[in-house]
């Protein structure tokens, strides 16, 4: 666990050790930086841990040097993190430029010191830089990012709460960049207990008559009313919103609220290492690096570069994107979020454009 000791990185050993998804025998590695304040509280959450679960807990050790990262997974939650309260913004540039250093040691010293199988999960922001830093050291395949796979669970919510069902009851996927890029994955949305005519007509109802190429000056409407809200009436104006804007809205409301999606981001977290752990093969969605014979087309070109795409996910990493068919308003958009990922990924190198 790179960067153990921040609040995403703190949540996901809790989950893992409470939950017993790794046996004793198993060895959990808690990574601090040897020249920042978690030299010290790496120590500290190892003993809080043994503490409060030594009955079940793996076998706990700590790493602070980036040629110590030995494991078969490696979750990436190190770095600078978004700043939250109202008046905060997010600077994905300055964020970038501050954490590709972070990225780029650990994916150096993974390569170097590595078993070469080890299956590596993005969680840091940007998660597409960390990808691309992650995928271009040690080969696309082993690299996923977390946050198409926390955007899709908050969609699947967001769908399951207007039509009045479970969230389990609730497929479909969201693509594109994590964050205000997302790309909600109408055409993949499916609801059990639904036949293909009573779906279509419930997606209808709860979707209305919109497109996703109004989705990027919806939300921008959507903030400008939230931002002269207070904190509880901006909750409830986001209540009143289409699903898929709510996906958006809601973590965004969160952190001007002051406080953090730490226990939403390590969940989605521990949904992906659970299956990595357990040896299925699952359909999820991620941010990958992405190749011409993946076969994904956008606007008539083949699409090389990190784009959050539904992938079947195993515990050697992805295989293969599992993308039939999207609707032509998510063609378009989700052409428009990989522009953007290209333009963030220039400063080092690392774009690759369509058709390339």
């Amino acid at each position: 666990m790179i960067g153990a000791t921040g609040d995403v990185g703190r949540q996901v050993c809790t989950q893992l050790v409470e939950r017993a998804l790794l046996p004793a025998t198993s060895r959990l590695q808690l990574v601090g930086r040897v020249d920042g304040d978690s030299a010290d509280a790496v120590h500290g959450l190892r003993a809080d841990l043994i503490d409060a679960y030594d009955e079940h807990a793996p076998l706990l050790d700590v790493a602070l040097d980036p040629a110590d990262v030995v494991a078969d997974v490696v979750v990436l939650v190190a770095g600078r993190t978004q700043p939250g309260g109202r008046g905060a913004s997010v600077d994905r540039a300055a964020l970038a430029a501050d954490n590709y250093a972070v990225f780029a040691a650990y994916a150096d010293a993974l390569a170097r010191h590595g078993s070469g199988s080890e299956v590596v999960v993005v969680v840091s922001n940007p998660v597409e830089l960390g990808v691309a830093v992650m995928a271009d050291r040690l080969g696309r395949h082993r690299v996923i990012g977390m946050g198409a796979w926390l955007d899709t669970l908050r969609f699947r919510r967001e769908v399951a709460v207007s039509l009045g069902v479970r969230r389990h009851r609730v497929g479909g996927f969201v693509a594109g960049e994590h964050g205000a890029g997302a790309v909600p994955l109408w055409s993949t949305v499916r609801v059990s207990g639904l036949d293909v005519d009573e779906r279509r007509r419930a997606v209808a109802r709860v979707r209305g008559p919109r497109s996703l190429d109004d989705f990027p000056a919806e939300l921008a409407a959507a903030h400008a009313r939230m931002d002269r809200l207070g904190t509880a009436d901006a909750y409830r104006f986001a209540d009143s919103l289409p699903p898929d804007l709510r996906v958006v809205i809601r973590p965004w409301l969160t952190q001007r609220s002051g406080a953090k999606t730490a226990a939403g981001s390590a969940s989605a977290t521990i949904d992906l290492l659970d299956t990595i752990l357990d040896g299925r093969d699952i359909v999820v969605a991620g941010q990958v690096a992405l190749e011409e014979e993946d076969e994904v087309e956008l606007a008539g070109r083949q699409v090389r570069g990190v784009l959050g795409v539904p992938v079947v996910l195993g515990q050697e990493g992805w295989t293969r994107v599992m993308f039939d068919e999207p609707a032509p308003d998510e063609v378009r958009r989700l052409a428009g979020a990989a522009a953007v990922i290209d333009e963030g990924l220039a400063p080092w190198g690392l774009p690759r454009e369509a058709g390339a």
